[in-house]
């Protein structure tokens, strides 16, 4: 049951598989304890971290499996089968005369990409898996020519033969109407008994064919895994004695169940970087920090997003070299992790990552059999971390580190070890900034106006230094970073997302389509919110609209006023356009006609939510070590504190090393941190 009334007990688990560990908070919803561990991640099955993090989260609470009634979960399956490229062999079937839509896709070049040499990417589905059906229908649903049901199964005959492993269905403007598209998938399902078929229609119902040719093309090319992982992770489940349902984060910010996660996997490509967005955004409005950038660093890439109150939602997003017009949070990724591999290119550049030493055989340091050197590597060289992490399961090796370093980097460029070291954290940092600059600068803010938030194993490591290259002055660090992101799964609310293409240009002089179109889109937020069991308390629909400037080719999105599509509603919200427009581009064209494109209705289920976390009010504490700190004024013996002996008001001076079971915070000499009544650390960045 959704509403917490659940029989099996008060246990809520969330696990968040990362790529090099993977973390697992257990609440209890009714006390507000909480317990966590830490796993290293199991590329070759990674279920098997998932069930083994729940099994030692449980034995550390001394609580028993029955007694979890939510498990919450965000995977990066999804994601790691589209940057590999290691997808399903698919195909695809689309309207007579547009074989070719996916292929051609647009004539833009990527920003960075060079403009002589750049070579388009492969796509998810060849050509040659491509197959054509004769049917068409008109931009406003009318049929021009019926569908051709025999050509339908002469493609899953070819298809057969292909060997293809899943189909899509992308008929054109089928957004407006899905029959042809539903009586082909019907065909399908028929003429390829156990063969997965998507439909684009389910997946991405609003116009541009080539997007929703994508979007449906990624659904199809990761289904198999996805499908496969969910029901690995059930059989896990249910061998492990649980049997409370299974929740996936979705791009957008929301969880579904497990079995709407294998029908539309494409949903999950940005499942891990969300849960972490919607933990950062809980934590903020509870500690009264709603403007927020985070700063998520694992041991394989980081992960940028912008809060402003609320999470900022993308149409326009893409997974690796690929677009994906799904909603989802706008969360900018790059590869710079603790994990990233530091190494002196031809012409002698030092470069770091994106290529990364995972989680085998991690960084050098870690003994595992590593040889290049990492970020990690370069902190522990620096005296910035301590000799073990996690609690001591880990212990780290400095002389070999320290050699790689050597070999590899300083000797190379003709430099001293620790400048080596100090190099390689530059660099990193650098690209991090880089990266916020896209999120905030780019979108029309100034990241001097907000907090900055790091979290992951390597986030607070990281975020003094990221700080001052963009001038920002606050921190702030949580209690548990390296697993905010598990602990985002538990503020999640249940999501789902509905939308049509409308094409309408303001002033319209009737908005009795306009309000029947969202009056639809309604309906079905309120059946599925219905078909979830959500009690009617914790429901919440809320309205978007992608508008535009007549002849622009992209809209802008704004939150409807209510959920009333009258004259008044329409009004204030192409003046919220206007106001977005005027933000973003400087300027408001308020005297060109308004057209409202695509219509978006979000249904939202809120979950019974854990009682909140607060810092003990212990006494200030007291370094319980000292550790040789190379500054970049020299050789330093720097105090160390466990986070655990920090009470409400305790105050830290930098510089400074902060111990805890999951991250490492560095305060730079001139910071001062205070625990406050939440058990955030909030660090003061000197100005200048």
């Amino acid at each position: 049951m959704m509403d917490g009334t659940d029989d099996r007990g008060t246990l809520s688990v969330a696990v968040d598989a990362g790529g090099t560990f993977t973390d697992i908070v257990l609440v209890d919803r009714a006390s507000g304890q909480r317990w966590q561990a830490k796993v290293s991640s199991t590329p070759d099955d990674r279920s098997r971290a998932f069930a083994e993090g729940i099994a030692q989260v449980l034995s550390i609470a001394g609580r028993s499996p029955a007694e979890i009634s939510h498990v919450l979960h965000g995977t990066t399956v999804a994601t790691n089968v589209i940057l590999e490229q290691k997808g399903a062999k698919a195909g695809l079937l689309t309207t007579a005369g547009l074989r070719h839509v996916l292929e051609i896709g647009r004539h833009d070049i990527p920003r960075h990409a060079n403009l002589y040499a750049w070579q388009k990417p492969r796509r998810p589905i060849p050509p040659e898996h491509v197959r054509e059906a004769r049917e068409r229908l008109a931009a406003g649903g009318a049929v021009v020519e019926p569908l051709v049901e025999q050509d339908v199964r002469d493609a899953a005959a070819e298809f057969r033969r292909l060997g293809v492993e899943v189909v899509a269905v992308c008929f054109l403007h089928s957004y407006a109407d899905p029959t042809h598209e539903r009586r082909a998938g019907a065909i399908l399902a028929e003429e390829l008994p156990g063969i997965p078929i998507t439909l684009s229609s389910e997946v991405l119902p609003v116009f541009r064919e080539y997007e929703r040719s994508m979007a449906t093309a990624l659904n199809a090319y990761v289904m198999p895994a996805v499908a496969t992982y969910v029901r690995r992770i059930e059989d896990r489940l249910k061998a492990g004695g649980i049997a409370a349902p299974l929740l996936l984060m979705k791009s957008s910010g929301g969880v579904i169940r497990g079995e709407g996660a294998a029908k539309q996997p494409v949903q999950t490509a940005l499942s891990g970087p969300a849960a972490g967005v919607v933990g950062a955004r809980a934590l903020g409005l509870r500690a009264g920090h709603p403007k927020l950038i985070t700063l998520d660093v694992g041991g394989t890439s980081a992960d940028i997003s912008l809060i402003d109150g609320e999470p900022r939602l993308t149409s326009e997003g893409k997974v690796g070299d690929w677009p994906l017009s799904l909603p989802m949070i706008d969360i900018h990724t790059i590869g710079a992790g603790g994990g990233s591999i530091a190494r002196v290119s031809p012409e002698g550049a030092l470069l770091v990552g994106p290529a990364s030493a995972g989680a085998m055989p991690g960084p050098v340091a870690y003994g595992r059999g590593g040889v290049e050197p990492t970020l990690t590597d370069a902190n522990l060289v620096l005296g910035r971390l301590p000799p073990s992490l996690l609690d001591g399961a880990i212990t780290l090796d400095v002389d070999a580190a320290a050699r790689a370093i050597e070999t590899r980097i300083a000797k190379p460029l003709g430099m001293d070890l620790h400048a080596a070291a100090r190099g390689i954290i530059a660099v990193a940092d650098n690209a991090m900034a880089g990266a916020i600059r896209v999120v905030s600068v780019q979108r029309g803010h100034d990241p001097v106006d907000f907090a900055l938030l790091p979290f992951g194993g390597a986030g607070p490591l990281q975020a003094g230094a990221i700080a001052r290259l963009l001038g920002m002055r606050r921190i702030l660090v949580p209690a548990s970073p390296g697993v905010l992101s598990a602990e985002g799964l538990l503020a999640a609310p249940l999501r789902n997302e509905f939308s049509r293409t409308v094409m309408m240009r303001a002033p319209i002089a009737d908005p009795a389509p306009l309000a029947a179109a969202f009056g639809t889109l309604d309906a079905e937020a309120a059946a599925w919110l219905e078909s979830e069991a959500v009690p009617a308390a914790a429901r919440e629909i809320r309205w978007r609209a992608g508008m535009r400037y007549m002849h622009q080719g992209f809209e802008l999105y704004v939150d409807w006023p209510g959920r009333a599509a009258d004259d008044a509603g329409l009004t204030e919200a192409i003046d919220r356009f206007h106001a977005e427009h005027e933000r973003l581009y400087t300027f408001a064209q308020r005297d060109t006609p308004v057209e409202i494109v695509t219509l978006e209705v979000a249904a939202l289920g809120t979950l019974p939510g854990p009682a909140p976390a607060s810092a003990p009010m212990a006494g200030p504490g007291a370094p319980y070590t000292h550790l040789p700190v190379h500054l970049e004024t020299g050789l330093a013996r720097v105090p160390v504190w466990r986070r655990d002996a920090l009470g409400v008001g305790a105050t830290v001076l930098g510089p400074a090393i902060i111990v805890q079971m999951d991250a490492t915070t560095y305060l730079h000499p001139g910071d001062s941190a205070v625990m406050d009544a939440f058990g955030n650390l909030v660090v003061e960045v000197p100005a200048g």
